[in-house]
């Protein structure tokens, strides 16, 4: 994204933000430069992309409500009830988080593609394949927010590509809106540049990047789509045994879910669906849209490779910047009192529940470096102590030399031999904590620069195993699911493990709630699954850290924003349960 930061601030000198008093689905060309001011050139060109990826920057993910929106309402995350507040508990109703990072940030974005595509189709003095990367850009942008829309919000506007004053737009069903979505990418993946080519520049989107999200589209659409009462198995279950202060974690139990009807998506052909998400996987794994692999797990999360081959599509940001900024450093990892200290002088406050942790064999790369074992906050300096995770046998040993019952067992040894005195609160304090975002420039910082994956290859790979499962080829299915265990050293799925297609179903589902937490895409599988509130209810109310994880029907979908309702004379309702 460095060419990217370059343009900025001339960016926002001329192009401005596409809200207004009508509604947010309009676009004020009055509000935009013309053509003859920012001029006809390859550099103009690249500005008015340049200007749209800023909206995505700037406007929708940079505040503290991100990755909040997208995150914080599932089954295995948690954090302190301040944070999560009435959005994690269920209540989206007047959430300026869904309002202005969904709503309002997507529309924005939307509407700036819109204009930008409309000024680079008219120029004269660029080449076509210039010409056709920056639309290609654009397009898939456009597919991108739509994607986080439907997804959310059910049947949405489509925004008219062409200059128009009738902003009264009206909800098109969700079939139309996939219909859009699908075309965008599609006319993408053949017009931008794939990440091999010398004119591709790092931390845009690429060729790849729209196959890849075309894959996730469809397995999107196919498994809402497959039929009510499919089984699939969850490991979940209410955290506790008990109540009071000396409670006990439950173990897991499995309980087997029938989807739900996913309401929009019932007359939709699954088969066809999964066979298209998997030909479009398939492209991706072939290198017909460019060169993506798996990293090493040591190297994968490290700032260095932010734009590795694995990071089909990520949301970068510049370290220490007040507008090109993200909470995600801050919020998952907490920024510490100096640069490189010990100390954590704030936040580091939302991770995985025990549940989550305890899905992973004890091997496995994922909790034995991908989550934070022991930590400490600015409080407890002069009393030389800190925390510890999980509270099992192995760490209690290791922290303390003291086992579960409280009998003395060793002093501790390896990397708690430090001489402070570790202990384990059964509290928001201590959860499964993901290491992801640690490495950025400066953790001495609330607004580091940790990029945030859209979109990564294990998630292709993960969509492509899925599609086989489903489409009734197990063994290939199983082949790239352990393509992904292998780089997490965890023990590899089998055939006679997983012997019917519900076993194997459920265990691609379970996968992606491993590899992808922290990346804001469990509340969306669980969605488009029908096992939302069977998931959720699950728990039993209250989660690890007191988070209420109880939903209803309405918590389905977000409801339609009141300006928008208020403004848009062509939505007269808003989502079931909303008003």
């Amino acid at each position: 994204m460095k060419k990217i930061y370059v343009y900025l601030t001339f960016c926002l000198a001329f192009i401005v933000c596409t809200t207004s008093c009508n509604s947010w689905i309009e676009e004020n060309p009055d509000g935009l430069v013309t053509d003859e001011r920012v001029g006809d050139s390859q550099d103009a060109a690249e500005q008015w992309v340049t200007g749209t990826y800023s909206k995505l920057i700037y406007d929708m993910f940079c505040w503290g409500y991100f990755p909040r929106v997208l995150e914080f309402d599932a089954d295995y995350i948690s954090g302190p009830d301040w944070l999560f507040g009435t959005f994690g508990a269920g209540n989206f109703q007047g959430e300026s988080d869904v309002t202005d990072a969904l709503w309002k940030g997507g529309y924005g974005l939307i509407a700036r593609a819109n204009n930008a595509e409309r000024h680079i189709a008219d120029m004269k003095n660029i080449s076509d394949d210039v010409r056709n990367n920056a639309i290609g850009e654009l397009k898939f942008l456009k597919g991108f927010a739509y994607f986080l829309m439907v997804r959310a919000y059910g049947p949405i506007p489509i925004q008219p590509e062409e200059e128009t004053t009738d902003y009264n737009q009206p909800r098109q069903s969700i079939e139309t809106v996939y219909a859009y979505i699908t075309k965008n990418l599609e006319e993408a993946a053949e017009m931008m540049y794939k990440n091999t080519d010398s004119r591709y520049q790092k931390g845009h989107a690429s060729a790849g990047s729209a196959a890849g999200l075309l894959a996730k589209v469809y397995a999107t659409q196919a498994a809402a789509a497959m039929p009510v009462g499919t089984d699939i198995i969850v490991r979940t279950g209410q955290p506790y045994t008990s109540s009071g202060d000396d409670k006990e974690y439950a173990p897991l139990q499995t309980k087997t879910f029938a989807k739900s009807s996913v309401s929009g998506y019932e007359q939709m052909d699954a088969q066809a669906l999964y066979a298209k998400a998997a030909e479009w996987a398939n492209k991706v794994i072939d290198g017909e849209y460019g060169d993506y692999e798996l990293l090493a797990y040591d190297q994968l999360w490290k700032k260095a490779n932010c734009n590795a081959s694995e990071f089909m599509f990520t949301l970068n940001t510049v370290s220490g910047d007040a507008t090109y900024k993200v909470s995600v450093h801050a919020q998952y990892e907490g920024y510490m009192t100096e640069q490189g200290g010990d100390f954590i002088q704030e936040g580091g406050w939302v991770g995985c529940t025990r549940h989550w942790y305890d899905l992973f064999d004890s091997q496995d790369l994922r909790i034995v470096k991908g989550v934070k074992h022991r930590w400490r906050v600015k409080t407890q300096r002069e009393s030389n102590t800190g925390f510890y995770y999980p509270n099992t046998e192995e760490y209690s040993i290791a922290a303390t030399g003291f086992d579960l019952e409280g009998n003395w067992v060793s002093d501790p040894t390896g990397i708690y031999a430090d001489g402070v005195s570790y202990y384990y609160s059964q509290d928001a304090q201590c959860l499964a904590f993901t290491t992801k975002y640690m490495d950025v420039t400066n953790d001495a910082i609330n607004n580091a620069d940790a990029n945030f994956p859209f979109l990564r290859y294990a998630d292709v790979l993960l969509i492509y195993a899925e599609a086989q499962c489903e489409l009734g080829n197990a063994t290939e299915a199983i082949t790239y699911l352990n393509k992904v265990r292998t780089r997490s050293n965890a023990t590899l799925a089998d055939a006679a493990t997983l012997d019917t297609q519900t076993k194997l179903r459920s265990a691609i589902i379970e996968e992606r709630a491993k590899e992808f937490a922290c990346e804001a895409d469990r509340r969306w599988d669980l969605i488009r699954w029908g096992i939302y509130l069977q998931a959720m209810n699950a728990i039993g109310g209250s989660d690890d850290a007191g988070v209420m994880k109880t939903r209803q029907e309405r918590n389905l979908l977000f409801p339609i924003p009141a300006p928008e309702l208020n403004t848009n004379k062509a939505i007269t309702e808003n989502n079931p349960g909303w008003n």
